[in-house]
């Protein structure tokens, strides 16, 4: 039999412990229930609180679940579920607009690729389930670092590199663009991440109105602007597609 690490194994006693009977548990509780020294005890505290799985009240001291363990927990079911929310808006989001349709969540400082549909023409396409895209240049990246703390925070951790000479990579400029992303409620690259390629994307949001993706349209920047603007009927058939996704997941009107 392989053998097991003993502090993973206090950890996930702990969280199992935070996760039934009382809300918050002081040290001396966590100690007491688990057989611990309480320096023990409060290492694995610690630790697991620096990780986000689990938060102390500043007024009492004592310990409770935290978000990103709430977060992981949800993550497989809430991927699944937007991708399956998702098919026939996307669907429709392609015929509507003509162009690529991607739905993108955050994972790895990035943006995972959950569902493509292709352009409704017949030209030959590359299927790109599964595959990543930057947090900083693309549309779906600024949606989710706008409307996301964690991929916010990711964000200031990732590299953020120029791809083109478009490509905004200091963080008060990026700062600027996610402000104005939340102000409008959708985000655009054009020619951010690749040359003569413009996407726009709008967040997707859960029945807590919590973002959990984002979905987007991407093609030729001739075919996405005039005059120098992006068409205002592609931003709205994003958006409309958003907001339909969002209330399929329980999100209501935004």
């Amino acid at each position: 039999m392989a053998r097991t690490i003993q502090s993973l194994e206090r950890a996930a006693a702990m969280l199992r412990l935070l996760a039934g009977g009382e809300r918050r548990l002081g040290l001396s509780d966590v100690a007491s229930a688990l057989g611990l020294a309480k320096g023990t005890a409060h290492g694995i505290l610690r630790t697991l609180q620096q990780e986000g799985f689990v938060e102390q009240d500043p007024a009492s001291g004592r310990y409770q679940l935290g978000a990103e363990l709430l977060r992981l927990g949800n993550s497989y079911l809430d991927v699944h579920e937007l991708r399956a929310r998702a098919l026939l808006w996307a669907d429709d989001l392609a015929r509507s607009s003509g162009e690529s349709v991607y739905l993108g969540v955050l994972h790895q400082q990035g943006v995972l690729i959950v569902h493509h549909v292709f352009r409704p023409d017949d030209s030959r396409q590359v299927l790109e389930v599964g595959a990543m895209q930057p947090l900083h240049s693309t549309a779906l990246g600024k949606v989710l670092c706008a409307y996301d703390p964690v991929a916010h925070s990711q964000l200031l951790e990732a590299e953020r590199e120029a791809f083109t000479g478009r490509t905004v990579t200091a963080l008060p400029d990026l700062e600027g663009v996610l402000d104005l992303t939340r102000a409008r409620g959708w985000a655009a690259d054009v020619e951010e991440t690749w040359e003569g390629v413009a996407s726009v994307a709008a967040p997707i949001h859960d029945r807590h109105r919590m973002p959990v993706g984002a979905v987007g349209i991407t093609g030729a920047v001739e075919r996405f602007c005039e005059d120098g603007e992006l068409r205002a009927q592609l931003i709205a058939a994003v958006r409309d597609c958003a907001r339909a996704v969002s209330r399929d997941l329980g999100a209501g009107r935004f």
